[in-house]
């Protein structure tokens, strides 16, 4: 399968300031959308391949600041590149602070900002990448039920059976046979394979818990 070619996206409310940045794009190749706003960003849509958004801190209605705070909270993982005519350090710190690939101040040097384009184009690629690695992994993962999740954690905890079944109130059998499904359905080999699944999903044996074992950890 062809990987979708990659694309800046430039959201300013100036035409001319889009124009521009459209031409040096053009001039090196790259696929750009150029918007005016925030809700033609939204309703434009995330482009197929590996993504760059070049945004201005002011906008109408919306400040770009204030957008990469939503996009954090809805876990809408892109690069972003801040640029703006009226810069200051507590914006600069907090757009950093928000995971900000570069903030740049206006007039922006053409090198600088393709630098900082092809750094959160390749950013993005390789993010693109492990999503698609680790897809199978999680649909494995979303197969266990939660009470394989829990004996899940104590098993990464390295925990013995007839410790996991006295913590949660079942059968050492139970949980030999919850042990059994858990390795299955992971196909995991060993108990280290299923770490270093773990791991590779940035899940902790704390974060793999159910409320309710959280709840009686909270009541020894």
């Amino acid at each position: 399968m062809t990987e979708p070619q990659p694309c800046v996206v430039i959201v300013d409310d100036d035409p001319d300031i889009r124009e521009a940045l459209g031409s040096l794009l053009r001039s090196v190749g790259l696929q750009f959308r150029a918007l005016a706003s925030l809700p033609e960003f939204l309703k434009s849509g995330r482009p197929d391949g590996a993504t760059c958004l070049v945004l201005d801190v002011r906008l109408p209605g919306q400040s770009g600041l204030d957008f990469q705070r939503e996009l954090a909270a809805a876990n809408v993982d892109v690069p972003i590149i801040f640029i703006t005519a009226y810069a200051d350090v507590p914006m600069s710190v907090q757009a950093m602070k928000g995971g900000a690939l570069e903030f740049l101040t206006k007039p922006v040097r053409d090198q600088d900002l393709l630098d900082a384009i092809y750094l959160g184009l390749e950013r993005d690629r390789a993010r693109r990448e492990t999503e698609r690695r680790l897809a199978p992994l999680r649909q494995r993962f979303e197969t266990l039920t939660p009470r394989e999740r829990e004996v899940m954690a104590e098993v990464l905890k390295g925990r013995l059976n007839k410790q996991i079944a006295a913590d949660i109130g079942v059968s050492e059998v139970t949980v030999k046979a919850h042990r059994g499904q858990i390795m299955r359905k992971m196909k995991a080999s060993s108990v280290l394979d299923l770490a270093r699944m773990a791991e590779e999903l940035n899940f902790t044996p704390k974060t793999l818990q159910t409320p309710e074992a959280r709840a009686r950890a909270n009541t020894r």
